[in-house]
């Protein structure tokens, strides 16, 4: 049985503008709505402490910001200053000489019933103005969750938009050789620590999606041979089969409100959409075709339904109303597509897109326009989207290569990166930030 250990609720948020309240003129900030946008130049200093816990937790706020693409920390070898009281304002000549934009200084205590006291302030060195300071109080093992939620808080002042760096991503393990392959689900940090099995048998595992308004996965199972819809809690380790279904069961889903299961289920040859009320149990056939038709994907509002299917003679992506109605071809380039994943901004679809015997990793709006590709090798697969809808994460597997990995890559296209994982890894979900 597994417990997380939730931080949000045992945190006292509190600002530490103080004597260095931001004044109302503009401060430094990133447009990422710009495109390929340039980084900005920061600098982040180990957080003050009695032992080495303030640079670890420093070294994560670092890294979660490089990794987003926007933002180039600048080399600590540089530093001038030694910043010993993260109460002071530094000396922001410093900082303008090895041109860092702004800069990140902190400290962690230990408060006298265990719990770690963490604080942080952002600021502006060529404004010479501070932009934001917090802190937080939490357990010792949930440092690492601190460092996320201080690296959220930063992106979320510079750029506008919230960060997704306090989240987790439940992927398929896979382990063995070809052969004889073992896939369990597994669940980690958005940046690849942490990872932890969910199950332990050799019965395969599929497609693993996370609620949105609970710490719940639903994913596929061919335990006993049968292949099955489970609903997994996170926080007890309990689980249900949401169903017994005659015949195979596909890409199951959640609904925005997480009151449904959206899926495909195939009878007589042919695979139709189906919702299901997860209170109820009812089940709702939404898609009725000789067709194929699978891997639906609810839009953030509930109200439309992307999908695939053949009908046309190879896979294509369909949208239509949340109750079947108005089913619309979109895509409509060379190639099959496949995998639809409608962003959590509702603005755009991620897809796998097949042609020229490659695979791609590409978005479009909802109405099959403005078509782009983000990447392309032997075989992309799976995209899943970050709560903020700035980035993809989808698994890779190389010509030769033993087994998938997991990437993230950014709209733009330009900040791909592999997700270091224990073992192959495959059908990554991304979950909302956590509460």
């Amino acid at each position: 049985m597994m417990k997380l250990n939730l931080l949000r609720y045992l945190a006292v948020i509190v600002g530490l503008a103080g004597a260095f309240a931001t004044p109302a003129n503009a401060l430094v900030e990133i447009n990422i709505n710009k495109g390929n946008v340039e980084p900005l130049p920061i600098a982040v200093t180990d957080f003050v402490s009695g032992d080495d816990i303030g640079a670890r937790i420093s070294q994560v706020i670092e890294a979660d910001l490089k990794r987003s693409g926007l933002f180039a920390p600048v080399n600590r070898q540089a530093f001038i200053e030694k910043v010993s009281n993260p109460d002071q304002a530094p000396r922001f000549e410093d900082w303008k000489v090895v041109n860092a934009q702004a800069l990140v200084v902190g400290r962690i205590s230990k408060e006298g019933d265990g719990r770690l006291r963490a604080e942080f302030r952002l600021w502006d060195t060529f404004a010479g103005q501070q932009m934001t300071g917090q802190q937080f109080f939490t357990q010792p093992e949930n440092w690492r969750r601190v460092a996320h939620i201080i690296a959220d808080a930063i992106y979320e002042r510079i750029t506008g938009e919230k960060g997704y760096f306090d989240t987790r991503v439940v992927f398929v393990s896979e382990s063995g050789t070809k052969a004889d392959r073992k896939r369990q689900l597994a669940i980690m940090d958005q940046d690849g620590a942490n990872v932890r099995m969910l199950t332990n048998t050799k019965d395969i595992v599929l497609t693993p999606r996370f609620s949105p308004s609970r710490q719940e996965v639903t994913y596929m199972s061919f335990e006993g041979q049968q292949p099955r819809v489970y609903l997994l809690q996170l926080e007890t380790g309990q689980r249900e089969v949401v169903g017994n279904f005659p015949g195979m069961t596909f890409s199951p889903r959640f609904s925005p409100d997480g009151q449904r299961v959206i899926m495909s289920l195939q009878q007589d040859g042919n695979a139709n959409i189906y919702t299901m009320d997860l209170r109820s149990r009812t089940t709702t056939r939404l898609t009725n075709t000789a067709a194929i038709d699978t891997s639906p994907s609810y839009s953030p509002d509930g109200g439309r339904i992307v999908f695939e299917s053949d009908r046309g003679g190879r896979q294509q992506l369909y949208v239509m109303g949340a109750d079947g109605s108005g089913q619309t071809r979109i895509s409509f380039g060379d190639g099959s597509y496949s995998t639809p994943v409608w962003s959590p901004r509702g603005d755009l679809i991620a897809f796998t897109k097949q042609s020229g015997g490659k695979f791609s990793i590409g978005v479009m709006k909802p109405d099959g326009s403005g078509e782009r590709i983000l990447t392309t090798g032997f075989h992309n697969e799976g995209p899943t989207w970050a709560p903020n809808g700035r980035v993809i994460m989808f698994f890779r597997q190389a010509a030769g290569a033993g087994g998938p990995q997991l990437y993230s890559i950014d709209l733009t296209g330009y900040n791909e990166q592999m997700i270091q994982t224990p073992s192959y890894a495959s059908d990554p979900a991304w979950s909302p930030l956590l509460e």
